[in-house]
């Protein structure tokens, strides 16, 4: 999906609505890890979380810009996992209720469903 159809970089939602919690060892001070442990804390003996997402939710440190109108994640290429693996819309082309829930949060409308273009299937 190219920049200039992608909401996600003029959304932020999700960096606002969520608790950015993953694995430890996900972290830079861990052998491979890649996530900055400076903009972490730690949740439990195995879970760290992104700053600002935990323990109550307000806005993700690595979050820079206005939500629902132009954002950027610092850490792009070093965000956790679980970040990487949020999808504003499903395998079906719906959009994700959790997504949904987010944008509503912040005052924006739901998405909606992708087309799919059938026409060059064959």
């Amino acid at each position: 999906m190219s920049d200039s159809i992608n909401p996600c970089i003029r959304c932020g939602a999700c960096c606002c609505s969520f608790r950015v919690s993953f694995y430890w060892g996900e972290s830079d001070d861990a052998p491979g890890g890649y996530v900055p442990h400076a903009l972490t804390v730690q949740v439990t003996s195995t879970l760290s979380a992104m700053q600002g997402t935990h323990p109550v939710v307000t806005r993700c440190v690595a979050l820079a810009g206005e939500p629902g109108r132009d954002v950027g994640c610092t850490i792009y290429p070093n965000r956790p996992a679980v970040c990487r693996e949020f999808a504003a819309w499903q395998d079906d082309g719906l959009p994700d209720p959790r997504c949904t829930a987010a944008r509503e949060r912040i005052g924006l409308a739901a998405l909606p469903a992708l087309s799919h273009d059938t026409s060059e299937a064959g």
